[in-house]
């Protein structure tokens, strides 16, 4: 894998200054915004030589449209690996780190393999309607994971994105979810430094995985991976639940959101608070873990 860290994070500072500094808020309820998102995504894949389709449905009224690109596997290609985000946002935000960030990270990703063939298929989705108020109703991972489960899609790894661009090197400047009991707190990073790999119970072995081939792309970013019951709803309120409710195996990628990022769901949320050097390290992890689920 030929890898140009400069080239990279110039390449992750575009898409997101794109998406969050150009276009900004993006809802369905501002039409022109999410045509400007399709638009940007369809078009950066297209140049990285990959045909996409396009999955709508309906969303409380309105027709919502997933992204879906698919690079077939040589020798299981029924077994798929998918990474995806969500590119839509909440009316008052930007949302460079929410979900501009994580968006950008699945593009690059998807431009480091676009000349890898794994035995598996790779699937890549740019998710519509995670934000309220499709949330938990009409997100389009649950529409998608759901067709998935009809169709009868043996997804064997589902990788979540999930604001993967905010960073703290100061001590105390992580919070852990409330739903941890006191003595796990202990074992829990203090500091926001680290990208957070969260599965459920039934997940462990793809979260055991996915840990080992990020360390095979990345030994300058740090990574806390753990499975947790989903009675703790901190770890539900992403795009992978949608699929862990069709019995998928699924890991949310992640800063921790609003239990270290002060600007989530504000109008602060803007390019210049991310690290791009930290979005680059999380970039080559990913690349790499998916490598790995592809064989």
């Amino acid at each position: 894998m030929n890898i140009d860290r400069e080239q990279i994070e110039a390449n992750l500072r575009l898409h997101v200054d794109r998406l969050a500094g150009l276009i900004g808020p993006r809802t369905l309820k501002k039409p022109k915004t999410i045509q400007a998102t399709i638009g940007y995504i369809e078009g950066q894949w297209k140049e990285m030589g990959y045909a996409n389709e396009r999955e709508t449905y309906d969303a409380i009224g309105d027709e919502a449209t997933n992204l879906i690109v698919e690079q077939p596997g040589t020798k299981r290609g029924d077994e798929i690996v998918l990474l995806g985000a969500h590119y839509d946002t909440v009316f008052c935000t930007p949302g460079a780190d929410d979900n501009a960030s994580a968006v950008a990270v699945m593009l690059e990703v998807g431009r480091l393999l676009r000349d890898y063939r794994g035995r598996r298929t790779a699937r890549y989705v740019a998710f519509a309607c995670e934000e309220p108020p499709y949330f938990m109703i009409a997100m389009g991972s649950q529409h998608h994971a759901r067709e998935s489960r009809n169709r009868g899609d043996n997804i064997v790894s589902m990788l979540c994105l999930e604001m993967v661009g905010y960073y703290s090197l100061t001590n105390g400047s992580q919070s852990i979810p409330p739903g941890i009991p006191k003595w796990m707190q202990r074992f829990f990073p203090k500091r926001g430094n680290f990208l957070a790999a969260v599965g459920n119970m039934p997940s462990w072995k793809l979260c055991w995985r996915f840990r080992r081939g990020f360390k095979r792309g990345t030994r300058r970013m740090p990574l806390f991976s753990i499975c947790l019951p989903e009675k703790i709803q901190e770890i539900r309120l992403s795009d992978n639940s949608s699929f862990w409710d069709q019995g998928y195996p699924a890991l949310m990628l992640t800063d921790t959101s609003f239990l270290r990022n002060p600007n989530y769901h504000q109008s602060t949320d803007t390019p210049e608070t991310l690290d791009y050097p930290r979005m680059t390290e999380v970039t080559l992890g990913v690349a790499a873990a998916m490598r790995k689920l592809l064989r």
